[in-house]
């Protein structure tokens, strides 16, 4: 006979596995940041590049959301790891003004910087309101630019060695092809202004990668691997956006991911043949919640191709 006592007892032990746990998910792992550690294979590798070391940082959401002091501070000891090459792939900010911007030339200014070269790429929150406001894109990439990045819109860039390209974010007026047609998720109101004046679309920008050099691309939303665009392209796609889902539950899938492919949740995966993508988890979130899917820094060793 279970007696009143034994219930009680029971009954608080539940209760403080519960607040413990919700105050682990709210307070603890959305700031416990993982460094993963990688290889990165590469075709072409000079030998002088062989053992050099690549950190990409992905998704900080910069804003009311995410604490600034959080991010400096993982930046701070990002900076420890002396990287060759950094490579940010979007969502720097969760726009709202203007602010986001100011904060985030703040936070930027702990950003731990490549010795070869620092690379940026946009995500679908740098592009402000339904993700469609070009001007707010520009401010964004000012502000990287004026902490040291080369931010690629639909560009292809040599830096230190590395073929770099850094596509318009999936859900973006840059994305879509130059007649207008949208290949993203959703299909919000059109750009206020011509998203291809004097630029190029993804298509193009990934046709103008050349052969026969190592090759990183920086695409912030991993769906945009489906499209058929990157025929002959090998080498590595970098991307970001999904949080990794931020809850996971044990052997399960995450429940909630902003993705077409929920395949591409976080992690490594062979797309095609020579091409490989990586899904980085990100630092910043959009709600406070994490549960076995910590934050991530990645930092991957560049070695040649097999």
């Amino acid at each position: 006979m279970v007696t009143r006592r034994q219930l009680l007892v029971a009954g608080g032990a539940a209760a403080a596995t519960l607040v413990g746990g919700s105050l682990y998910t709210w307070l603890v792992e959305p700031h416990w940041v993982e460094l993963v550690r990688r290889p990165m294979p590469l075709e072409h590798l000079p030998a002088a590049l062989t053992g050099r070391t690549l950190l990409q940082v992905s998704d900080l959401h910069v804003g009311p959301r995410v604490s600034s002091d959080y991010l400096m501070r993982t930046f701070r000891d990002a900076q420890e790891l002396a990287p060759d090459f950094v490579a940010i792939t979007g969502d720097f900010v969760s726009y709202r003004s203007a602010h986001e911007h100011r904060e985030l030339a703040r936070v930027l200014r702990h950003l731990p910087r490549g010795r070869l070269g620092t690379v940026a790429s946009l995500g679908n929150h740098d592009y402000g309101q339904a993700w469609r406001d070009l001007d707010v894109a520009d401010e964004v990439a000012r502000v990287a630019t004026d902490a040291g990045a080369v931010v690629l819109r639909n560009e292809v860039r040599i830096v230190g060695g590395i073929q770099f390209a850094g596509l318009g974010d999936y859900w973006s007026p840059e994305f879509a092809a130059a007649d207008g047609t949208t290949r993203g998720l959703f299909v919000p109101r059109p750009a206020a202004r011509d998203p291809f004046a004097n630029r190029t679309d993804a298509a193009t920008a990934v046709k103008a990668i050349a052969a026969g050099w190592p090759t990183v691309v920086l695409s912030h939303n991993p769906d945009a691997q489906d499209e058929p665009m990157w025929s002959g392209v090998r080498g590595w796609v970098l991307a970001g956006h999904t949080h990794g889902g931020q809850v996971k539950p044990p052997f399960l899938p995450p429940p909630l991911l902003p993705l077409r492919n929920r395949h591409y949740a976080a992690g490594v995966f062979d797309v095609r043949s020579g091409r490989t993508l990586y899904v980085n988890r990100g630092l910043g979130h959009l709600i406070q919640v994490r549960f076995n899917v910590r934050p991530e820094l990645t930092l991957f060793t560049l070695e040649p191709a097999a």
